[in-house]
Order: structure tokens, then sequence, then C-alpha cells
């Protein structure tokens, strides 16, 4: 996390938390800083996790709606993401994931460094898009 990020001391309330992982050294760049590729995957495997709750079944990712990096992740920041439903379709769920960082080292403080707005769909065996069960 650096320096000048604006940092907060609670974290969402209001969703889910839906995976904590601590990127590895593997995972980085030259200048130390987490691959954006490695966030948007895990960013994809958080957001997958509602609503495959909720289809019962297999689902693919359709669209990134929207990705905002707003703060570099670095190597030691143990990774939050929280997750919500915006919105239910007849075959689709989109989702929206926020990532916050904590340092290990000075723990209790978070900075969101990500937030993200992906669909999946409910697919049949066949991959053709099914509709969702009713609840």
């Amino acid at each position: 996390m650096s320096n000048n990020s604006p940092e907060i001391t609670t974290l969402p309330q209001d969703k889910e938390l839906v995976l904590k992982v601590i990127p590895m050294p593997a995972d980085c760049n030259a200048n130390g800083d987490i691959f954006g590729g490695w966030v948007m995957a895990q960013v994809d495997l958080a957001g997958s996790v509602l609503p495959a709750r909720r289809a019962q079944g297999r689902m693919a990712t359709v669209a990134v709606n929207e990705f905002i990096f707003k703060q570099p992740v670095r190597i030691g920041d143990l990774l939050s993401f929280y997750s919500e439903i915006t919105r239910v379709g007849r075959t689709s769920i989109t989702v929206r994931v926020e990532v916050y960082a904590e340092n290990l080292r000075a723990q209790g403080s978070y900075t969101k460094v990500t937030e993200a707005q992906l669909t999946y769909v409910a697919i049949d065996e066949n991959g053709k898009p099914r509709a969702l069960p009713v609840v």
C-alpha cells in the first residue's frame, strides 16, 4: 500500500466476505507490485461465489463491466474480497466486488485497492444459457 493511500479502519458490513488471500512474490512484477492480471483472476473467483450459490449449477463469466485499480497491491498485503449481488436477470447475475488490503505488519488499517462489477450467466451441460432457479 502506498504511503499516501487513504486508509480506513473498518471493512464493509453490508457485503459478504467471500475470499481472503495473501499474494506471494511469484505474483509480483519487477517494481514489487502485484500483477493486475493476478488481481483480476482473484476478483473473478471472488465474484463467482454468490452467483454460484444462486445459480445452483454451472455458470460462466460473461462480462467484466467495470474494473478499477485504485491502489497498488504489495507483497505482504492480506487481501479481503467483499461481494454483493447488484442485479439478477432471467439467466444472469451481476455482482460488485470490493478488494481491501491490510498490511500484515500494520494490522487493523485497510485500503480499498480494487473495485469491479462482473456478470455471470447460468449455463446448462451444453454451455448454453439456462434460467436461474426460482427462489
